[in-house]
């Protein structure tokens, strides 16, 4: 958990997660934004600070299948409002529906089958839209992260998943097809450095 907040700091991930959100704020100064595979709530934690210094009051819900993760994510989330809940996303049912749903590093674990599902999910349950940051399967992308955990990883998941989360990455234009098929309309496909995709989807 420790190295995969290193490497969405350093590695540009909270920087695009930041500017899917800002392109889905419209001068609102209450958000409630729920994240979809929170992991330890590192994301969540990012977005909280930069709401906080923009003067935006929040609320989260972190959502995550695996439970360590969601206790992982309680401790590091201390004094936010925030709601986590171990659970398949697909099973959560909202009483009131989060302004804005994001993912980040989440589609690429999934059938395209599951993609589309996912992204008809967000659309109907997000008020204002989603985001989705997520890796561009690349060959410069699969060699350098491969190098880079080799040789500063100590985590051996972090080794072994980094390079094989990159090759089960997006090229745009299988985005395209994706969201082509979930049937939605009003979108916007980013390419961001290193090698990640922000794909943004308004409702407004």
């Amino acid at each position: 958990m420790e190295e995969l907040d290193f490497i969405n700091t350093y590695l540009g991930g909270h920087g695009i997660t930041l500017a899917g959100l800002q392109k889905l704020i419209h001068g609102q100064k209450k958000l409630h934004i729920c994240e979809a595979g929170c992991g330890g709530g590192d994301n969540l934690k990012a977005i909280h600070a930069w709401c906080t210094k923009q003067k935006i009051n929040t609320s989260f819900t972190g959502v995550d299948i695996n439970p360590f993760c969601i206790e992982v994510a309680r401790e590091q989330l201390t004094g936010m409002d925030v709601t986590l809940i171990a659970s398949d996303y697909a099973a959560v049912q909202f009483d009131e529906k989060p302004d804005i749903i994001f993912t980040s590093l989440f589609c690429h674990h999934f059938t395209d089958e599951a993609v589309v599902q996912q992204l008809q999910w967000m659309q109907a349950n997000a008020r204002i839209g989603f985001f989705i940051n997520d890796l561009h399967r690349h060959p410069a992308a699969y060699y350098s992260i491969k190098w880079l955990t080799a040789a500063f990883s100590k985590s051996y998941l972090v080794k072994n998943d980094a390079p094989l989360s990159v090759a089960r990455g997006f090229r745009r234009k299988e985005w395209l097809q994706l969201i082509h098929t979930a049937g939605i309309s009003n979108f916007s496909i980013q390419w961001k450095w290193a090698f990640r995709w922000l794909v943004v989807c308004s409702k407004l």
